[in-house]
């Protein structure tokens, strides 16, 4: 195509502070494409004010306007976002109807580390793991009676260098920059893959719990409640073309709502042909999509659509699930967010929640973090005991609340 690599991916910055900066993205197309850099740009914190998007079924073309933050770091954006596109000799006559070669899964370590405990260490840690592009995968925090936490993460390493000494040193490093003097022991081992990617069953939730969190019918019945977004209008219009069927979207925003929508798509083997996305205010936004399945066809099978426009709706309206169940006396939050059948979590949840609570100031007794397959679908949960304190703290309904709000962008 002609197209230099360093060109695959642009970055115009805005002029003016609280303008939005323009990443356009032009290289060949694959299946879950804007799933992919729609999850990028939600792990770099962005904020995303409009869409165009276009592919011939070969070449994709995406301009995404976006309000980056003070700490943003755009080179490494621009790195992560080439990363994510195919090579352009990938496009030499191919369609992206094709099956996604599966990568090799990412090698899996063990980082165990050792400090004195203190309110909001959870997140300060949590902060340094993504400032240096280390996954968390799964996750295990227990308090000792006598104030010491005796934390044990299971990561990934995006850059796919925590093999090397330098990076755990440099890890080990930036860690003990930020815990100082209370860090007792910091160590970190490769493990397998399969110690952190294990699914388990719903047997740890009680009924009701599992029944509140993750039931289809009673989800519809909350959708007007303070945990869920106002319910989107989905319109399907099969008649304005000819090979494509438009679906329109007319909802609330909020963080992540774009790979929300992206991924969903992906999960249904769904392709976009053109789409574009305007935020019209400050919480509400407006999509227009003409998509067709992998067969190249629109969708006209009726049971086909109001299971895709059903899904949908509860993706945009419940994207994650939150609850508060009590443990014995004390409190336990659930976090639950559904992981795409590519393998793939939510970035940020475990940070969002730690940095909640820390607002809070709320204290931490344990965390966990696994899969687990419920029904259909794998989702990945956050369990985390609190420490209440005297009781003195806000009421357990304002922690719901704002480690929803967090998790939402609406803090």
């Amino acid at each position: 195509m002609g197209i230099l690599y360093d060109d695959v991916v642009l970055l115009n910055h805005s002029e003016r502070e609280g303008d939005p900066s323009v990443i356009t993205v032009n290289c060949p197309d694959k299946t879950g494409l804007g799933s992919d850099l729609c999850r990028i740009i939600l792990f770099f914190g962005l904020t995303v004010v409009r869409v165009d998007v276009s592919t011939d079924g070969i070449w994709c073309y995406i301009v995404f306007w976006v309000v980056g933050r003070p700490d943003t770091r755009w080179n490494l954006l621009k790195k992560r976002l080439m990363e994510a596109c195919p090579s352009c000799s990938s496009a030499s006559g191919i369609s992206y109807y094709r099956a996604e070669l599966s990568p090799r899964p990412p090698d899996v370590f063990l980082l165990t580390f050792c400090c004195n405990d203190r309110r909001g260490l959870l997140h300060d840690v949590t902060a340094v793991l993504s400032e240096l592009e280390l996954t968390i995968k799964k996750v295990k925090v227990s308090t000792t009676p006598d104030g010491k936490v005796m934390d044990l993460f299971f990561i990934t390493d995006t850059r796919e260098l925590l093999h090397t000494k330098k990076r755990q040193e440099d890890t080990h490093y930036q860690l003990k920059s930020v815990l100082g003097d209370a860090m007792i022991s910091c160590d970190i081992e490769m493990v397998g893959s399969e110690i952190a990617g294990c699914s388990q069953g719903p047997s740890f939730l009680p009924q009701e719990v599992a029944e509140d969190m993750f039931s289809f019918e009673i989800l519809h019945e909350q959708l007007s409640t303070s945990l869920a977004c106002n319910k989107a209008i989905i319109t399907v219009d099969n008649l304005m073309s000819p090979g494509h069927t438009l679906i329109k979207i007319a909802c609330q925003d909020h963080k992540g709502l774009l790979y929300d929508i992206m991924r969903t798509l992906k999960d249904y083997n769904i392709q976009i042909s053109y789409g574009r996305f305007a935020a019209k205010a400050k919480t509400e936004c407006e999509l227009e999509l003409f998509i067709m399945q992998a067969d190249g066809k629109k969708i006209v099978d009726h049971s086909k659509l109001n299971g895709l426009c059903s899904r949908l709706q509860m993706e945009l309206c419940r994207p994650l699930r939150v609850s508060l169940m009590n443990r014995g006396p004390d409190a336990e939050l659930l976090v639950a967010n559904p992981v795409e059948l590519s393998g793939k979590g939510r970035p940020i949840v475990f940070y969002d929640i730690t940095l909640a609570l820390k607002m809070l100031n709320i204290g931490i007794f344990s965390a966990e973090v696994g899969r687990y397959q419920i029904g259909d679908r794998e989702w990945e949960i956050y369990r985390v005991l609190l420490d209440e304190g005297n009781g003195s703290g806000p009421s357990r309904n304002k922690i719901v609340e704002a480690v929803w709000k967090m998790l939402m962008g609406w803090e």
